[in-house]
């Protein structure tokens, strides 16, 4: 077995590996162990009861976090005349249509989400083979295909957050950052989880939200007990 090193120990000092906590315990503990020189990400992982293999068991949605992500997020937006005028006074950092495509084909994916109009999708479509796997490809279910792109881009811009279950059903998602304070970053994690409780597919059988976990990009993990995510807590 690997040794741990000194930060890793002194990171892991005070935590029980195996004790559940409600929610703000669980952030306290993660904030008191974000100690990198950087501002650390919050991220939380959801363990759920399903199979991503069978289209009735997918998880996938968007939530706008009540108090952002905080960080910066540069935004694409496929999109022709007024449309593409709405989205740059949106504050899209990138607006085009074909020759956008052509940059995208080309290799140069530089944004974090990308927002088309319907009229733009046939184009759009030619890049799903380098979006899909990226998970930046737009979606109306997500609502990343919209012909509202000025809506879509603030949306974005303040702190939406799209999700998507992996193969072994784990979704998880950035939602603050080490320095937001402790109820900032809880009603983050509240609104993150009803929006996944809210996308439970009609496949899901049993127990729907298996185990939960906060960490920060450095830090040890926590595990949270899934009944404090309740919004009436």
């Amino acid at each position: 077995m690997a040794k741990l090193g000194k930060r890793t120990k002194a990171l892991r000092e005070g935590l029980d590996a195996n004790a559940i906590l409600p929610l703000e315990e669980a952030v306290g503990k993660v904030k008191e162990r974000a100690t990198a020189k950087f501002d650390e990400t919050i991220e939380v992982a959801m363990n759920l009861g399903v199979d991503p293999r069978h289209a009735d068991q997918m998880v996938r949605g968007v939530v706008n976090l009540p108090n952002g992500t905080g960080r910066s997020v540069k935004v694409a937006v496929f999109a022709r005349g007024d449309k593409a005028e709405e989205a740059k006074a949106a504050g899209a950092d990138i607006v085009g249509a074909e020759e956008l495509v052509e940059a995208v084909q080309g290799g140069q994916i530089e944004f974090d989400r990308c927002i088309a109009t319907p009229d733009m999708m046939p184009l759009v479509g030619r890049l799903g083979k380098v979006l899909g796997p990226r998970g930046l490809m737009p979606n109306p279910k997500v609502g990343t295909v919209t012909p509202d792109v000025a809506a879509a881009v603030k949306a974005s811009k303040g702190g939406a957050v799209e999700f998507r279950v992996e193969k072994a059903g784990i979704v998880h998602a950035g939602v603050g950052k080490a320095s937001f304070d402790e109820k900032a970053i809880a009603e983050n994690v509240r609104a993150f989880a009803d929006a996944v409780q809210k996308a439970k597919p009609s496949g899901a059988k049993g127990t729907y939200v298996k185990r939960v976990a906060i960490s920060s990009t450095m830090g040890a993990g926590v595990k949270v007990d899934p009944a404090s995510l309740s919004a009436a807590e």
